[in-house]
């Protein structure tokens, strides 16, 4: 059973971070951002200007009083010591803003739009360093652990990039659309009315595994390796799409979030927990394994020849509303999933100790 948060918001919550000191930001509709306890208690609240759906908290690494807002297209910095007047705002995006990514030296943040662009701003000199761009609206955008210099993004372009802040251009792209269409010929042409648009990615603590959750239901995780990175593993997760995806720290645990009002817990420590010799060849083998079993299985379709049969969840929650946002926090000792939906409440749910 859910526990649940309430008295902060009076509309749908639709983003959510947690500090490092364990303080919970949570951003709704209308220009509401509350600050909870551990306790689940409203300790702050704030109206921000213009009433605009906040859309993306996110917390500094190094500096965890300070919190980045996205209301509109205009990016507010906070001081949650005391919830006032932003100590400082961006007006760098054109369009309203869906993911604001910091980098871990807190001296880089990325605001993704709904132009397609990501605006990449210094902090030290408060400046625009980078504009980068997708050819459809970006929905999300990641910065890679101990990699301050580099960041992943994913839109509704179905694509999935790869940035250096050296340079403008990707250094690699990958079109999912593509993808399954190039290494699914035996698929049926019916499963191309659901393209996997890119909603929603996270990057392991490691830094070099990442994970895409997509319109056609499907996780699809990457590995990084030098300027590119391979697909290692994808599967069907939800029965229609993943609208958040998010690793937990420390372990190859992926929680996912859906339309389909489920939140899933997936363990792929077995796919992708050791460093391959050549990623080329692991993909190879595991297309071939999969070829090799593919089956139909209850609600599942053919275990296409990209795919890994028999990933199944460690976690199943059923959730009931279309989730927004997800995030984890450890309270009282132990983690918790927290879930934004559609309602004024978060839902916060005990997860398994790895």
């Amino acid at each position: 059973m859910a526990v649940k948060w309430d008295g902060g918001h009076s509309s749908s919550v639709l983003c959510l971070n947690v500090s490092a000191e364990g303080l919970v930001a949570s951003g709704a509709e209308r220009g509401e951002l509350v600050l909870w306890d551990g306790g689940g208690s409203p300790v702050a609240q704030l109206r921000l200007p213009q009433e605009q759906d906040v859309t993306s908290v996110v917390f500094s690494a190094s500096r965890p009083s300070t919190l980045y807002t996205a209301h509109g297209e205009t990016i507010s910095v906070l001081d949650v010591r005391s919830l006032q007047e932003p100590l400082q705002r961006f007006h760098v995006n054109e369009e309203e803003i869906n993911c604001l990514s910091v980098n871990d030296t807190d001296s880089s943040l990325a605001a993704a739009d709904d132009s397609g662009a990501i605006k990449v701003v210094d902090l030290e000199s408060k400046k625009v360093s980078r504009s980068l761009r997708h050819s459809n609206i970006c929905s999300s955008v990641a910065f890679r652990p101990q990699r301050p210099q580099s960041l992943v993004s994913c839109g509704l372009d179905m694509q999935v990039m790869l940035w250096n802040l050296q340079k403008a251009r990707p250094l690699w792209t990958m079109n999912l659309q593509e993808c399954d269409m190039e290494e699914e010929s035996s698929q049926s042409a019916g499963q191309f009315f659901n393209p996997p648009l890119a909603h929603s990615l996270s990057v392991a603590s490691c830094g070099n595994i990442f994970g895409c959750g997509a319109q056609d239901g499907k996780i699809r995780i990457f590995r990084v390796t030098g300027v590119r990175f391979e697909r290692e593993l994808e599967f069907q997760a939800h029965s229609l799409g993943v609208s958040q995806v998010l690793f937990m720290p420390e372990v190859y645990w992926l929680l996912s979030g859906g339309n389909d009002g489920k939140v899933l817990l997936w363990d792929v420590s077995s796919n992708v927990g050791k460093q391959q010799k050549s990623p080329a060849k692991s993909l190879h083998r595991k297309k071939a394994q999969a070829a090799a079993s593919s089956r139909k299985d209850g609600k599942l379709n053919k275990v296409a020849s990209n795919e890994q049969p028999g990933v199944v969840p460690k976690l199943s929650i059923e959730h009931g509303e279309k989730v927004n946002w997800l995030s984890c926090a450890e309270i009282k000792g132990s983690r918790r999933v927290l879930v934004a939906d559609q309602t004024s409440s978060v839902s916060v749910y005990p997860l398994p100790e790895p």
